[in-house]
């Protein structure tokens, strides 16, 4: 900001004179030191918004090797997880004092994802939290903390799709037909080990599975073969996202086949439209903004609190078998 019109940036001092109090209490304030009293940081915060003070990360970084900034490595943003993923870790990092820096690239290249992580590097970030991450997304050989959002062997992932699975057993399926993610992304690995767990647990028949890319589209397109599998004697259908759900219920409607009353479909993220899909879908819920809280905790070498459990939500997209 130019102070006072003359061009002059606002200062430290500038806010420290304007609260009545020392250049060392401003700091200590602006980097979340505890025993502040509250009347002090109020002054305090009140006078940087009055001056609209900003604080040059780059020179704090010189004096304390921190940035305040966790880098966030993203790919496929325009998919309603990572986009979630994103916005819970900009959240995250808020509560913690932070922003992030982001740099999106929509490539499985290792060389690739290595130059959007030295980018950020090169900023200065504390440390570096992965949305998407590839199967192939280094996370080693570097000097800051990388993590992937949700957890380096997607534990949580895994034990939600197999939620989807107990439920449509419960419900009395037999046989499942399993539409998977891309198999070179980390969380889409992690989904279908929890259908193969709950498949083999509940002694059910996993009598196919169909690949697509996230999108409806490839829901869509994956119709076809679900539809046969249908017609050989499969009554139900896990899905690895919404969007690829609303895809195939549309295409299996355009192939004369009616949800739940030919089959089950059930799929995973509880997007916010998944309520409003015809029929409303059945999904599950991860704690998003858990796992993105604690994702900056572990990069920020803070004591994490773990998500809560992944929940499953029942619609009229599943019923018993008929």
């Amino acid at each position: 900001m130019s102070g006072d019109g003359g061009g002059k940036r606002t200062g430290m001092r500038d806010v420290a004179d304007a609260a009545g109090v020392s250049t060392q209490t401003v700091s200590r304030v602006l980097n979340g030191y505890p025993g502040i009293r509250d009347a002090t940081r109020e002054r305090v915060l009140a006078a940087v918004a009055a001056l609209d003070y900003r604080v040059n990360n780059a020179a704090r970084a010189l004096g304390t090797s921190l940035t305040r900034t966790v880098g966030v490595v993203a790919s496929d943003a325009v998919l309603h997880g990572p986009s979630a993923g994103i916005a819970a870790l900009e959240r995250a990092a808020r509560a913690r004092g932070r922003w992030i820096s982001t740099a999106y690239t929509d490539s499985d290249d290792p060389a690739d994802i290595d130059a959007a992580v030295r980018h950020l590097l090169d900023q200065g970030v504390d440390g570096i939290v992965l949305v998407a991450a590839h199967g192939a997304t280094p996370l080693e050989g570097y000097d800051v903390p990388i993590v992937p959002l949700y957890g380096e062997t997607g534990s949580r992932q895994r034990a939600a799709a197999a939620l989807v699975v107990e439920h449509l057993a419960d419900l009395g399926h037999r046989r499942i037909v399993e539409v998977a993610g891309p198999s070179d992304w980390r969380e889409a690995l992690a989904r279908a080990a929890g259908v193969a767990d709950a498949v083999e647990r509940r002694g059910l028949a996993h009598v196919g599975r169909v690949a697509g890319d996230w999108s409806a589209a490839s829901g869509a397109a994956a119709a076809d073969a679900v539809a046969a599998y249908v017609h050989a004697g499969a009554t139900a259908v896990a899905v690895a996202n919404d969007q690829m759900a609303l895809g195939l219920a549309a295409g299996l409607a355009a192939r004369g086949l009616e949800i739940p009353g030919d089959v089950s479909v059930a799929g995973f993220d509880d997007n916010p439209d998944a309520a409003f899909y015809t029929p409303a879908l059945t999904t599950v819920r991860l704690d998003v903004e858990g796992e993105a809280a604690e994702a900056v905790a572990r990069v920020l070498g803070d004591e994490p609190v773990l998500p809560a459990q992944p929940v499953l939500v029942p619609r009229a997209s599943t019923s018993a078998p008929r």
